[in-house]
């Protein structure tokens, strides 16, 4: 993508200071990449939703890969544009959503039509904690957790979906399992039997 190195300068700063964990940098970036970036991920998915979900996901995947970047060799734009491309890609290739939103897929899961309504009260709130724990995650052990759940990834095969080494997958699923449950039971929230 054809940028000005004024333009390529700023972003390539923007990267280093959010590899940092500049968060207010990282908000910046997404101003001036977000656009252009989001018409990459709908001109491959064709589809409006899907390339905000990719835009999303692939933003996740920047702040937590800035640090792997490096000028030298390629452009900001054109380093975020492959993310955005393989991760649009990815969708196609799944044939469906690589991502579900968390909260509905919960509350879907967790809630039994034919409850009681103090069963269902109960069951609501649970579901309210877990979502509020999931979004206490790191974004890797989110991820991974739930496209482990949701999707019915294997290790393996999340460590080749995530394109990491599989015991950096397992840790986070392992971590990210522990952090779960603590938080769950400081929420007064009873594992499953």
């Amino acid at each position: 993508m054809p940028q000005t190195d004024d333009a390529a300068d700023r972003l390539a700063r923007l990267l280093a200071a959010t590899a940092l964990g500049d968060r207010a940098a990282f908000a910046a970036l997404y101003r001036e990449a977000g656009a252009k970036l989001f018409a990459v991920s709908l001109r491959i998915v064709r589809e409006r939703q899907l390339a905000e979900e990719v835009l999303q996901d692939s933003f996740v995947s920047i702040w937590g890969h800035a640090a792997g970047y490096a000028r030298a060799k390629s452009a900001p734009m054109t380093w975020m544009a492959a993310i955005v491309r393989n991760r649009s890609l990815d969708v196609l290739r799944r044939g469906s959503r690589e991502t579900e939103d968390v909260d509905e897929v919960l509350a879907a899961t967790l809630v039994d039509e034919s409850a009681a309504p103090a069963d269902e009260a109960r069951r609501a709130a649970g579901a309210h904690s877990v979502r509020e724990c999931l979004g206490e995650l790191e974004p890797d052990q989110r991820q991974s957790i739930a496209l482990a759940f949701y999707h019915g990834l294997t290790h393996s095969e999340l460590a080749s979906h995530l394109r990491r080494p599989l015991g950096t997958v397992k840790t986070h699923i392992r971590r990210g399992l522990a952090r779960l449950r603590e938080c769950l039971a400081r929420a007064g929230v009873e594992e499953a039997p």
